[in-house]
């Protein structure tokens, strides 16, 4: 190519060998008496000695004086008379410099010798002291230029040091050049052919190298190269910008810089438009730039990173710059319609700017240039941030305008600084529009007062916290208006008594001013008091907790106004303003034949218990409802502040309603009994299945209807739950099965909306917790078993007003019970708490499928029966109650800036109860927990019995249902069991017993361990754990033996399984007598058979043990074995022969284990496998380094052979986790070699511990400790460490004659011991 060319050219280039010859024919000669060459002659005798190893070359002479001497050995040298030196002293030098480091130490500062306390502490390097002695500088510049292309390729050199780099400042500030045409000749040549980082260096060098003879000649290469290569653009400007040019050539560089602004790249584009505005332009050349009207929407609609917002900050302060000191752009910019430019105009000292700026921004608004989609486009920048200044005061100065636009545009001003903008800004708006309220300008107040009215809407938190601010305009009300004041009470109303804690100072303030209003004699402050109380009472009468405070205030605003008729008709109107002002739906509405209206979805009235009573039915008016509070909500053009009926209400209100008829009639809600069964205003719940089709508004719509009804209905099971009828008890139940049928619809709905944040139920919290909650809602995923939780033929049955169960479902609807849902887990916090006295309900019977298919109807009719769907639900409530209650959470940290969800959000009434209560009232539900729990043990027996154990289920939905009663219900025991208030004894030794009839009849792994968690705990609850163990041994052993399969006849398999049999694993090996010799059984007999069978089957011995579930055992084996180890006493000196033989052999037994476990990485090498058994392979070392070794350092004497044995497994050992940590190291596997440190520590802490064992027993002759390589998991060497000593791991191989192993050569040997 022409660049290589270039460079071959380069390279060589006739004049270095000039002086090469010439050095080599003045050395032939001239007889050298000495071996120091000419170049290292003088420079010693000069002052200069020369260092080698990276070491500073030592100086003791100053740089004239250095320069000085070395002119005049050039001009006569007593070693070479009557002979020209200068060519052999720079051949020499070239010749000194062949060496890389030779000629860094060259271009590196010298040091002054310590010695030498007069020299200065800097000194230039060596080459550039020669280069100031002319005679030779031309000749030493080629040499050096000859250099660069050397390490073109290597810039960035050792240690970081740039060669080329250095070799250029070498040049620079030269008190003279003697060849200044041929020096910018060469730069120009090697720019040519040097790579990006070198042209860059050389080019930002120029001005400081050159004379400003040369300055015009580079000017027009650099214009050329300009042209040629963008890479140069920063560069070649910023040399441009110092290089003293001539005008016409200036003119040229910045029409071709203008002409590709269009091309620039955005980190560039700082330098050019620097350069542009900063080169003295002419008029026309200024007005090009500027006249480019999309100039800052283009900045503004670049990407919104960190380093092009970095790019864009930099762009405008270099034209705020030009503007401060350059009239002429100043007034360029004038002409042009950008607002980011006038905000750049107005921020600069100049009052003229700013005249001019103000001017030119309301004639462009009153035209309509600049309008509102504008201003919001370029304050979402954050680089207008650094003009908030210039924003408040063209903000302050429209406001104050007479004409309404401009006010208008300045209130948007606000409105997008306190939206946009941070804190600071925040609190300089809210201050500025207290001063605009308080200034008495009709037009300006009306303005201020509306913008602080939207913002409180808007931003309630963040005004909240400038409710000071505000409250400090009740000291200029004199000049108000009555509707200024409605607005102003109204404004501090919603501050005061908003859900914000912030403004509740306020309160107090405000009714010491509204008292002393009331109680003035003058009209005027008398009428300010009147209409201030009302606004107080709008927003007060929202909260039941301030009724008394509410009527109190009218009380005193009654009594104010008496004396006055003109008082008393003003109250009078206000009050009528207020009533008119506000919402006067009922939840309650007559049941009609249809109902009219305009909704997102089609009105049905449902879930009808009374149809019977044909006159006086009444409905739940909730569809209505629910669509006008979404109707209010989503209006943005005129936001209500005013109090209205919300369905949030509903269920809060209808309980107030109840308690008060329970406290006023001792328990009888015959008053209010038809709001049991009266139906609700809903739609069509088909919609659920075709929720695809629906739009977003409609499926949001959908799921807030649900939401709505089921804690409706929640709160209808809390309220007649505890009556006695017959009737009542069949309706109770009846909405029960609505809740499981509502939900399993809920699941399904919301399925298909992501993101949907559920409607607030629970209002006794902070506002931070709720926010926490609705940001802990996930984003929602399908699962695969979905669904089926309830039963929809009853529940379809119930909304139709019958409370029987239907017949067996068609297999249509069998299909979409199991369709795709979402778990409601996470979404309990938006459901109302259920009261503790519905789980009386548990004490009905048990109602499942196949009963109901054997029984009469009639028989059904008379019973009250609990379906498994409603069994399920009230398990999982009782669960969550007994958990909060009687379980203790663990302490979590709460993490930074972010607030944490509180733990009893929906159990503020079970807060109201003591634990010892709670746990008192669910011992009384034992004999109804144990007979659900006998029904679904003789469920799952009969269907043993029938030969379908590990067959696919026939009723898919009904084995679920069953099988996590049967979870939940062993749960449930245990977590009363484990209570600490249950201390009855007997109870527990019975129990035992009685719960291990319950073995044979286990649907699923997790039920299994359900039962055995419960077994351990009633063992140990009893007194007599050690009695029990054996029995609960066996039993786990025969669960982990056990072949489980799902409802489908699938082997059960997931996280969730792995779980469970972690947890069981556990179990087992706490229980056993001898853990050593099972996991012995476990990894030499199962994993054997293991890795017999094909990939899919498992072992015959242990079935859940395969190569899915192989992660499980192995890590539970590990983290046993270590925790088994550390349960061995450590030895002592005082043990007898006997004693310490049975430790050595437990250790020996412990040991070989250890070492089964860890050569299990070469057959199963995953990562999880490696992680765990470096995790646990560290731990058991350090055990055996705490516990082991004591008792080698007291039995080596005596049990010496045993030791040697014991030893020489552990090692196999220790190799093989060496191996693994070499291993890591190749994977660069983070979550790997973050044990590795540790673990080789602890490896080099035995190696040197069997060393102090053996010096203590006096045999420190046995050891000889050698190097280790580093291998790879198979024992092959890693090749790249060969050399790298310094990397490799010492290691020991102890015994008399022990043969080395066969992945080890003859130089790979431990420590080995001799006799």
């Amino acid at each position: 190519t022409v660049s290589q060319k270039k460079l071959n050219h380069f390279l060589s280039s006739p004049e270095p060998k000039k002086g090469r010859s010439a050095g080599r024919s003045a050395k032939e000669a001239v007889a050298v008496e000495t071996n120091e060459s000419v170049f290292v002659a003088f420079v010693r005798k000069a002052g200069v000695t020369l260092k080698h190893d990276a070491q500073s070359n030592e100086t003791t002479a100053d740089l004239v004086v250095f320069q000085k001497r070395i002119q005049q050995q050039l001009q006569k040298s007593p070693q070479f008379p009557g002979v020209s030196v200068r060519p052999e002293f720079v051949s020499s030098m070239e010749a000194y410099i062949e060496n890389a480091d030779a000629l860094r130490t060259c271009l590196l500062p010298c040091v002054p010798q310590t010695s030498d306390r007069d020299s200065s502490s800097f000194q230039e390097s060596l080459l550039r002291m020669l280069l100031g002695v002319e005679t030779l500088q031309t000749l030493i510049i080629n040499i050096l230029l000859e250099k660069i292309p050397e390490f073109m390729l290597d810039s960035s050199g050792d240690g970081g040091l740039s060669v080329p780099r250095m070799i250029i400042n070498q040049l620079k500030w030269l008190d003279r050049i003697v060849d200044a045409k041929g020096l910018s000749v060469k730069l120009l040549e090697l720019v040519s052919v040097a790579p990006v980082e070198v042209q860059r260096d050389i080019i930002t060098s120029l001005p400081e190298i050159l004379e400003d003879s040369q300055h015009n000649d580079v000017g027009k290469e650099l214009n050329s190269l300009l042209q040629e290569n963008t890479q140069l653009t920063v560069p070649v400007l910023d040399a441009l910008s110092s290089l003293n040019l001539r005008s016409s050539l200036l003119t040229e560089v910045r029409s071709a810089v203008m002409a590709t602004m269009a091309a620039v790249q955005l980190e560039d584009l700082p330098v050019v438009v620097k350069f542009i505005l900063q080169s003295k332009p002419g008029a026309g050349a200024v007005c090009s730039p500027s006249g480019h009207s999309g100039f800052s929407d283009s900045l503004l609609s670049l990407d919104s990173s960190g380093s092009s917002q970095d790019s864009i900050t930099l762009v405008l302060d270099a034209i705020k710059s030009a503007v401060r000191f350059q009239k002429t752009i100043s007034e360029a910019w004038l002409k042009v319609i950008d607002l980011l430019m006038l905000l750049i105009l107005h921020s600069t000292n100049a009052n003229q700017s700013r005249r001019g700026a103000e001017r030119m921004l309301k004639l462009k608004v009153r035209s309509g240039l600049i309008q509102e989609p504008l201003l919001h486009r370029t304050f979402r920048d954050y680089v207008v941030r650094g003009y908030f200044s210039s924003v408040l005061a063209l903000a302050q100065s429209l406001l104050r305008s007479p004409d309404p636009g401009l006010v208008a545009f300045g209130g948007h001003m606000y409105r997008c600084s306190f939206t946009l903008f941070d804190s600071y800004c925040h609190q300089e708006v809210v201050g500025s529009l207290v001063t605009h309220v308080c200034s008495g300008a009709d037009g300006e107040v009306d303005m201020a007062l509306e913008l602080l009215c939207g913002l409180v809407t808007e931003k309630p938190s963040e005004m909240s916290l400038y409710a000071v601010f505000v409250k400090g305009i009740l000291d200029y009300m004199d000049n108000l208006t009555s509707q200024q004041i409605r607005k102003l009470f109204h404004l501090l109303s919603r501050l005061a008594f908003g859900q914000q804690q912030q403004g509740s100072h306020i309160q107090d303030d405000m009714h010491i001013v509204i008292r002393k209003q009331l109680s003035s004699t003058v009209p005027k402050y008398k009428r300010i008091g009147i209409i201030g109380a009302v606004m107080v009472i709008g927003s007060m009468g929202c909260f039941f907790l301030l009724l008394l405070q509410v009527t109190a205030l009218m009380e005193l605003v009654k009594s104010s106004s008496e004396s006055s008729p003109e008082a008393a008709a003003l109250y009078y109107d206000e009050l009528a303003n207020l009533i008119w002002s506000c919402k006067t739906e009922d939840f309650v509405v007559d049941l009609g034949p249809d109902v009219t209206g305009s909704f997102l979805l089609p009105p049905r009235v449902l879930y009808n218990l009374d149809e019977d009573e044909s006159q006086g039915g009444i409905a739940i008016n909730l569809l209505p409802l629910l669509a006008k509070d979404a109707q209010s909500k989503g209006d943005d053009r005129s936001p209500s502040l005013d109090r209205r009926v919300s369905p949030l209400c509903l269920s809060p209100f209808f309980r107030l309603l109840r308690l008060c008829e329970e406290k006023r009639h001792q328990g009888d809600l015959e008053e209010i009994d038809a709001l049991l069964g009266c139906p609700l205003i809903l739609t069509d719940m088909d919609a659920v299945d075709k929720v695809q089709s629906l739009s977003k508004a409609e499926r949001e719509f959908l799921c807030a209807l649900l939401f709505h009804t089921i804690n409706w209905f929640r709160e209808v099971v809390n309220a007649f739950c505890k009556q006695t009828e017959t009737e009542m008890k069949m309706k109770v139940m009846t909405r029960l099965q609505n809740i499981t049928y509502l939900q399993t619809l809920l699941e399904k709905a919301l399925a298909e909306t992501p993101g949907f944040v559920p409607p607030a139920s629970n209002f006794d919290g902070e506002s931070s917790d709720r926010l926490a909650l609705s940001s802990a809602v996930p984003a929602l995923k399908t699962k695969k078993d979905g669904g089926g939780k309830k039963r929809k033929a009853a529940a379809r049955s119930s909304s139709e007003g019958s409370s029987q169960p239907a017949e067996e479902q068609p297999e249509k609807e069998k299909e979409k019970d199991v369709s795709p849902g979402v778990s409601l887990s996470v979404f309990r916090p938006f459901f109302r708490e259920l009261d503790l006295e519905v789980l009386s309900v548990l004490q009905s019977g048990l109602l499942s499928r196949s009963l109901l298919d054997s029984e009469l109807h009639t028989k059904v009719r008379e019973e009250v029966l609990l379906g498994p769907a409603e069994l399920v639900f009230l398990l999982e409530d009782l669960l969550h109650k007994l958990e909060f209650s009687l379980t203790a959470a663990p302490t979590k940290r709460a993490p930074f800036l972010k607030p944490r969800a509180d733990r009893s959000v929906g159990f503020s009434h079970l807060q109201q109860r003591s634990s010892k209560d709670i746990a008192s009232y669910c011992v009384q539900l034992l004999p109804a927990l144990c007979t659900h729990l006998e029904n679904c043990h003789n469920h799952f027996q009969v269907r043993k019995n029938n030969g379908c154990v590990d067959g696919p289920a026939t009723d898919m939905q009904e084995y679920r249902m069953m099988s996590a009663s049967y979870q939940l219900l062993l749960q449930v025991l245990n977590t009363i069991f484990s209570c600490r208030y249950c201390v009855v004894v007997f109870v527990f030794r019975q129990s035992f017993e009685y719960l291990l009839n319950f073995r044979s009849t286990m649907p699923s792994l997790n039920t299994a361990l359900c039962l055995s968690q419960l077994l351990s705990t009633v063992s140990e609850k009893g007194g007599n754990a050690a009695a029990h163990r054996d029995q609960t041994a066996s039993l786990v052993r025969h669960f982990l033996s056990q072949v489980w399969v799902t409802a489908s006849g699938e082997r059960e398999r997931g996280n969730k399984f792995n779980e469970a049999l972690h947890a069981l694993l556990t179990i087992y090996l706490e229980q056993v007598d001898d853990i050593l010799k099972v996991v012995e059984e476990i990894a030499g007999e199962g994993i054997t058979e293991l890795l017999n069978v094909s990939k899919d089957e498992s072992s015959a011995s242990w079935p859940t043990l395969n190569r899915q579930t192989f992660l499980v055992f192995y890590k539970v084996m590990l983290a046993e074995l270590e925790k088994a180890v550390r349960k061995i006493p450590a030895g002592k000196s005082s043990d007898d022969s006997e004693a310490q033989s049975e430790k050595l052999l437990t250790w020996s037994l412990a040991v070989r284990d250890f070492h089964i476990l860890v050569n299990l990485v070469k057959v199963f090498d995953s990562r999880p496998v490696l992680n765990v058994c470096l995790k646990y392979g560290r731990l058991f070392l350090e055990s055996f380094l705490k516990l082991g070794m004591p008792l080698l350092d007291y039995s080596f004497k005596r049990h010496k052979e045993d030791v040697q044995s014991l030893l020489k497994t552990f090692q196999l050992s220790t190799r093989q986790l060496h191996h693994m940590c070499g291993h890591s190291k190749i994977r660069q596997d983070t979550s790997l070699t973050n044990h590795v440190p540790a673990l080789k520590k602890s490896l080099e802490l035995f190696l040197y511990r069997v060393k102090v064992m053996l010096a203590l027993n006096n045999c420190q002759e046995a050891f000889w400790m050698g190097n280790l390589k580093n291998r790879n998991l198979k024992g092959e060497e890693i090749l790249s460490q060969r050399s790298q000593e310094s990397d490799e791991d010492e290691e020991e191989e102890e015994g008399q004659g022990l043969p080395l192993p066969q992945q080890l050569s003859e130089d790979e040997v431990s420590a080995i011991f001799r006799q």
